[in-house]
């Protein structure tokens, strides 16, 4: 039996589409400890190389799927259209019963059926707006949910409401308030004086 703990990460890795640079900001945020992210970045398992075959690459994204407890999916302008890798890893997931959560990089909180892939139409998945603070509360709180729902019947996309958000929004505001309010003192401190 195979022990899931990693988060998976899915998205465009065609660099003209820019979704490479959401996937290395989640790493970021990782990294500087901003937020208690708790994700194992189940890309880094092993290399892929250019070049490499597509059953090749295929069937390393499906060994480290295996270890996947949680998808994330960064929904970019592209990714709907992305069949090759994308939808095939969403595919894995459902399959494998894995929960999902959507991350649209346009600050949508519910679906977005210009963007997102058909595939989640009618896939039990969380939509979220690429936000550290709501990826997190999601990360933290989606796969509970998700086998509950599951159990439950629930086959259709879902969304966090305003008992969410509005914490979440209030506490961003107030951190950004207190960053611009430390840049200010700072910039007042370093003001040279001539007479």
């Amino acid at each position: 039996m195979t022990i899931r703990t990693k988060t998976y990460i899915a998205f465009n890795a065609d660099p003209k589409t820019g979704d490479m640079n959401y996937y290395n900001l989640m790493k970021a945020w990782k990294e500087r400890n901003e937020i208690n992210f708790d994700f194992e970045d189940a890309h880094d398992l092993n290399n892929l190389r250019d070049g490499s075959q597509e059953s090749t690459i295929k069937a390393k994204l499906k060994e480290r799927m295996k270890a996947a407890k949680l998808l994330v999916l960064i929904v970019g302008s592209n990714t709907k259209y992305h069949f090759k890798y994308v939808r095939w890893e969403i595919e894995i997931a459902i399959e494998a019963g894995i929960p999902i959560i959507v991350c649209n990089t346009n600050d949508k909180r519910t679906i977005d059926t210009d963007l997102c892939p058909p595939i989640l139409k009618d896939e039990l998945s969380m939509h979220v707006p690429f936000k550290a603070d709501i990826l997190q509360y999601s990360i933290d709180n989606w796969p509970e949910r998700h086998y509950r729902r599951k159990k439950e019947g629930v086959k259709s996309p879902r969304i966090w409401d305003d008992t969410v958000y509005i914490p979440l929004d209030a506490e961003r505001e107030r951190k950004q308030k207190a960053k611009a309010a430390a840049l200010q003192r700072l910039s007042q401190k370093n003001t040279t004086y001539t007479f």
